[in-house]
């Protein structure tokens, strides 16, 4: 079976430009995608953080939903100690009953967040403690009600709206086992335990109504371009960006420069080095001989890339490159 090719938008905000800009190249970059056949089109949950722009994350899958046509658009994904369970069956009804069978609702357990915006949302600090019961309570908003059902989410009941379950660790791949639900792994951020989670969420999952046998997404970022030298150059954007998210500095998506004139120290480069770990970065060959060597060892059923480039034109051109390599991935 041929492997999917999806994406992970977080609205990245370029530091001359405003959150507007941002959303009409994220429309733009989403059709993009949907023409050249990609599966999927995520949208992050993130607050408090200048430089990322998706922190309505329900109304910008219901934007780029309703500019594009065989995508399937959501979340990657609704923090959910941010948020009531009701109001997320509810939000994500109302999407399913907007734009049909093309919504997805990928859930994940952390708050995304530091304590002082967590609080700042109203949520219990303990909420994350509730996850699986609350990721199971959606679940049951979501399939059609029963005659004496008190609770019930209107728009949402009956729409069955297909769950996933997101995550950087052990806890998050047992769950989805447990629950039978696809699991998507945060490899864009979080490599370290990737094949450790990986190997949980196969052994132990257990067949549902929603899923016979397990499926893997996994995420990871790619920089592309004509030479090796150049996409480490337009890499630079990222490194800059995640040296930042260390320092607890803006995240603005910031011009390329050469990588002999960054401005961290060994010890920050070797954490960025850490973080990109299963970072994709070369040319067109070089890419494919990188998720070939992933497929094969660990056969992802799809891979969800984020794309943390400066220039616009190179992030959709990107898209056609991923479009060519996904025709010879076996």
């Amino acid at each position: 079976m041929s492997v999917e090719f999806s994406l992970l938008e977080l609205a990245s905000v370029r530091v001359d430009e405003t959150p507007c800009d941002t959303f009409k190249h994220t429309v733009a970059y989403a059709q993009a995608a949907d023409g050249l056949g990609f599966k999927r089109f995520w949208l992050a949950e993130h607050h408090n953080m200048q430089g990322i722009a998706s922190s309505a994350t329900a109304v910008l899958i219901g934007h780029v939903a309703g500019n594009t046509q065989r995508l399937r658009v959501g979340s990657g994904g609704i923090m959910l100690p941010n948020h009531s369970p009701l109001i997320v069956a509810e939000q994500f009804g109302t999407l399913a009953s907007l734009y049909g069978d093309r919504i997805d609702l990928g859930l994940g357990r952390a708050p995304g967040t530091d304590p002082v915006t967590s609080r700042a949302l109203k949520r219990d600090d303990s909420a994350a403690e509730n996850f699986a019961q609350e990721v199971q309570v959606i679940q049951q908003l979501l399939q059609p009600s029963q005659p004496q059902q008190r609770l019930r989410a209107v728009p949402g009941e009956g729409t069955q709206v297909p769950i996933w379950i997101l995550g950087s660790s052990l806890y998050s791949a047992g769950l989805a086992a447990q629950l039978g639900l696809p699991y998507s792994f945060a490899g864009h951020f979080a490599p370290a335990y990737m094949r450790a989670a990986l190997k949980r969420y196969r052994t132990e999952f257990r067949p549902s109504a929603h899923l016979e046998k397990p499926y893997f997404v996994l995420g990871l970022p790619v920089v592309w371009s004509e030479t090796a030298e150049q996409a480490m150059f337009n890499a630079s954007t990222s490194f800059q960006r995640i040296t930042a998210l260390f320092r607890g500095e803006p995240l603005w998506l910031c011009p390329p420069k050469p990588v002999e004139q960054l401005d961290w120290s060994i010890g920050e480069k070797h954490s960025v080095q850490e973080f990109l770990a299963l970072a994709q970065i070369g040319d067109e060959l070089e890419i494919l001989d990188g998720l070939q060597q992933l497929r094969d060892e660990l056969a992802v059923d799809e891979f969800m890339f984020t794309i943390d480039v400066y220039d616009r034109a190179l992030r959709v051109q990107t898209l056609e490159v991923l479009a060519r390599i996904k025709a010879h991935l076996r």
